[in-house]
């Protein structure tokens, strides 16, 4: 019987690696679709006095909370616990803004020195933020949005410029999470955490 649990154990394991491997180039996707589009707008990054890191976005998948948790682990125990401190202060002072009703500008704990420690573990939103996009909804309701400060102001006199399409990132992504959700065989909770949230929690389990 105790060989049969590790011999299980060890299968959801490759599984679940398999997972992050496909999620790692769905990633890969976006990433170059983004900076496809960024390069023809003009858009970038560098020297911009608005810093998304302070956005306040919410995440809704298992499959990326837990993948940012295997970048979280490749970090220094003393590191780890910078993180945790901060995402606690991040979560204490969110909750009190939520409560007043207040704007929430306050800077992601990964991000250190203007840049994300995890870059290449951030997740979706973090990835597709900026740029004009789309997205079909599962009612057949296209969502637009003009991106970023910085992008709107670029574009706001162009007749024309290219937008990214992000339902077929949210397709993939949602067959992802449906996978990797059966892998752990129990009822999970809807996410709706901040990357915060999420390192507080503790990995989805």
């Amino acid at each position: 019987m105790k060989k049969n649990k590790i011999k299980n154990k060890t299968l959801i394991s490759k599984q679940k690696q398999n997972l992050f491997l496909q999620l790692k180039e769905l990633y890969n996707h976006m990433e170059s679709t983004y900076n496809d589009i960024a390069n023809k707008i003009g858009l970038t990054c560098d020297s911009c006095e608005n810093n998304c890191c302070t956005s306040y976005f919410q995440h809704h998948t298992h499959i990326e909370w837990a993948y940012l948790y295997k970048g979280l682990k490749s970090l220094s125990d003393t590191k780890q616990e910078e993180i945790f401190m901060r995402a606690k202060e991040y979560v204490k002072l969110s909750e009190k803004k939520l409560l007043k009703n207040e704007p929430i500008k306050i800077m992601c704990p990964l991000n250190e020195k203007g840049k994300c420690i995890l870059y290449k573990y951030r997740l979706m939103i973090c990835r597709l933020h900026g740029i004009p996009n789309v997205v079909k909804m599962p009612n057949g309701v296209m969502k637009k949005f003009s991106g970023c400060y910085r992008c709107v102001q670029i574009t706001k006199d162009k007749p024309y410029f290219p937008i990214m399409d992000r339902t077929p990132f949210y397709i993939k992504l949602a067959e992802l999470e449906r996978k990797f959700k059966r892998l752990l065989e129990k009822p999970l909770k809807k996410v709706d955490h901040t990357l915060a949230e999420m390192i507080v929690l503790g990995e989805p389990r």
